[in-house]
């Protein structure tokens, strides 16, 4: 035979939500050879040295930059020794937040910059901030069960079962006020590094839950 539950219950969902600003950001930088107007080339150990500098100077760590590719040919070493290669190469750099990027892209020699993109962006503590989401949610559920509970006169039991339905979230590669080196390098270089819109990672998190009613 089988017993039937009894029990009074109450389902509920509760809810909560955080934006939090990154402080794990992933920016592609690349650099390219050029000519002078004199015919000479600059190097792109040349410009390797001056972003290192200038990252140095930021005070990013020499883990947080990185080497992503050299140029796009497979054949680089034998199209380095023609003169009119102009190599290229990109990299990897970690910062906690994009005032470093303004500070290190406007020391470059804006020539030598090919582009500059966000690849990805996150926070140190997301895993945290799940965590604690998903306890306020389950909060806000047994709140609102006691005050519709209580509101006929009955009072709350404890909690009978939990169900967390939601994925784990990742964030994503998001769009902003682009970087891209313009070909007029003369007025870019007298002009202000422009404003980063940048946003934020968007939590929230819903827990269904089902309580006793006494």
């Amino acid at each position: 035979s089988q017993t039937v539950d009894l029990r009074k219950k109450i389902d509920v969902s509760g809810s909560a939500e955080t934006e939090i600003t990154p402080d794990e950001i992933y920016i592609a930088i690349s650099l390219k050879e050029y000519m002078k107007d004199n015919k000479k080339k600059v190097s792109i150990e040349t410009l390797e040295k001056q972003l290192q500098s200038a990252i140095i100077k930021a005070g990013i760590s020499n883990e947080d930059f990185m080497i992503n590719n050299i140029s796009s040919y497979t054949n680089y070493w034998d199209k380095k020794k023609d003169p009119n290669f102009l190599a290229s190469k990109q990299y990897r750099l970690k910062v906690k937040d994009l005032t470093k990027l303004n500070e290190i892209v406007g020391a470059l020699d804006v020539k030598g910059v090919a582009y500059t993109n966000i690849e990805s962006y996150s926070h140190s503590q997301l895993e945290q901030y799940k965590k604690d989401l998903k306890i306020k949610a389950l909060k806000n559920a047994k709140e609102k069960a006691s005050s519709l509970v209580e509101s006929i006169g009955e009072k709350l039991g404890g909690v009978l079962s939990i169900q967390d339905h939601n994925s784990d979230y990742t964030p994503q590669p998001v769009m902003y006020k682009t970087m891209a080196m313009r070909s007029d390098a003369v007025a870019l270089e007298s002009a202000e590094m422009p404003d980063i819109d940048f946003k934020k990672i968007k939590l929230n998190y819903t827990i269904n839950a089902t309580f006793e009613i006494k």
